[in-house]
């Protein structure tokens, strides 16, 4: 790299920077070489053809690992078959894996696998080979070598979206080699009962069918949480899309580091504001769309025909405290860890609860602290390079991420929002990690009168 080429904050890919702050880089082009050796084999079998589940399930795999596994997402098998979950103007399932940047090719025998859809398990070599599976609304992944598969009958979009990000974040702990269980434990979740009680595994998490999806949502903030709620909602089967109603809120433009987390987002985005692409992207699958491009704060009052549920995906403590103070009847928050070790971690919570979003929120900061890791080789390196101290103590503040965990996250907060549309219970706060996702606490609550979000009719044929 020349003397002052260095990277700048908006600039860096999440992923390197966790190996930028673990230490375990001595620059930047080292951090470059670990992450493009990264690779992830997908084995697609031949009922995915009639899943829109598990299809929801294959290119949640390759838009997350894509960005995750650097060196590439080869994906192998039963993919020249219609498409069941809508994504832009392709076809077929091949046709979205392409355009999701996954390769068509079979991968090398020690390169991690995911299977999902196949009858039978693939002859592999890798140290690294598990199997995502669904039924309703649980879903997970186990090894190969359990033989572990639910009964994947009753699609449920959302439990596929979560199985698939799953076995990316399985594979990604392996390969950081930080969690010795990731590929050899089963990993789940019932998104209808996310109790840690509740063992995904079992019938009484499979929730009912889901007749009803969410008509009307004001969502706040669209990087990393805002667009992977997006993507989880652009591939439910609603039977008519122009139904849906979005109020987009975000002031920012997409720049490159959005790239790396976010999973709407591409290189011929960046420079723009975030509103605008969503509104575009919503728009291509049939949503209408209004556009807030202002910072989210408590000087405004929703309108009576506005959307009376929020979801919020900011980082922002102060935007977070003041979601109750603006006119909605409900709100589902939700926020991720950061960090070399808790970036794997989330928290959702819905209010009114019994603590108020301004009691949670208002005192605390929202900028990391970077001076923990400015000191690491990677950062002396940056500023030998020509990064003065505060854009290296900027960019030591950013926060590691991962695409695959805001995936994980939008299928919680999404499942609360169907719930709602159902009738049926709530939680108060759901708190879990990816590296333990069994020691996950979920805190339910019922004292308080239900809601009816507005909806309108799924597609039941692919729910």
């Amino acid at each position: 790299m020349k003397k002052n080429a260095v990277v700048e904050p908006d600039q860096l890919h999440r992923h390197l920077k966790l190996a930028l702050d673990t230490g375990e880089v001595a620059n930047l082009e080292e951090a470059r070489i670990l992450f493009d050796s990264y690779r992830l084999g997908i084995v697609v079998g031949s009922g995915i053809a009639h899943s829109a589940t598990m299809q929801a399930a294959v290119l949640t795999a390759v838009n997350t690992g894509r960005r995750s596994f650097l060196g590439g997402v080869f994906v192998e098998g039963t993919l020249d078959v219609p498409l069941l979950v809508p994504w832009g103007r392709c076809r077929t399932l091949e046709d979205a894996v392409v355009d999701l940047k996954g390769v068509i090719a079979d991968c090398s025998p020690e390169v991690p696998r995911l299977v999902i859809g196949g009858d039978s398990a693939p002859n592999t070599d890798s140290e690294f080979a598990v199997r995502a599976t669904f039924d309703g609304w649980r879903g997970g992944v186990a090894p190969l070598y359990q033989d572990l598969r639910l009964p994947e009958r009753r699609e449920c979009v959302p439990a596929g979206v979560l199985a698939g990000a799953l076995g990316v974040s399985e594979a990604f702990q392996f390969l950081r080699r930080d969690n010795a269980l990731a590929g050899r434990r089963d990993i789940g979740l019932s998104l209808w009962q996310p109790d840690r009680d509740v063992s995904w595994l079992k019938d009484s998490g499979e929730g009912p069918e889901i007749e009803r999806l969410p008509a009307s949502v004001w969502l706040i903030g669209l990087g990393h949480l805002g667009q992977a709620f997006l993507w989880t909602l652009g591939l439910l089967p609603y039977h008519s899309p122009k139904d849906v109603h979005l109020v987009l809120q975000d002031f920012d433009e997409l720049v490159e580091a959005n790239e790396s987390t976010s999973l709407l987002t591409t290189r011929a985005m960046l420079g723009q504001k975030k509103t605008r692409s969503m509104a575009l992207w919503c728009e291509s699958r049939g949503f209408s769309t209004s556009i807030v491009e202002r910072r989210f704060a408590d000087d405004f009052k929703v309108a009576g025909d506005e959307p009376r549920v929020a979801l919020c995906g900011v980082d922002n403590a102060l935007a977070r405290a003041y979601v109750e103070d603006v006119g909605f009847d409900r709100v589902i928050e939700a926020g991720l860890g950061a960090g070399t070790q808790e970036y794997l971690a989330f928290q959702t919570h819905t209010f009114p609860a019994r603590r108020s979003a301004r009691t949670r929120w208002a005192a605390q900061g929202h900028q990391p602290d970077g001076h923990t890791v400015a000191n690491n080789p990677a950062y002396r390196a940056l500023a030998e390079q020509g990064l003065d101290d505060c854009g290296v103590t900027t960019l030591a503040g950013r926060t590691v991420g991962a695409s695959f965990v805001g995936a994980v996250t939008a299928t919680v907060v999404l499942a609360e929002l169907l719930r709602m549309g159902l009738g049926g219970h709530r939680y108060e706060v759901i708190d879990g990690s990816l590296r333990s996702l069994e020691l996950r606490q979920a805190v339910e609550y019922s004292d308080v009168a239900p809601f009816n979000p507005g909806t309108t009719a799924a597609r039941l044929e692919t729910v």
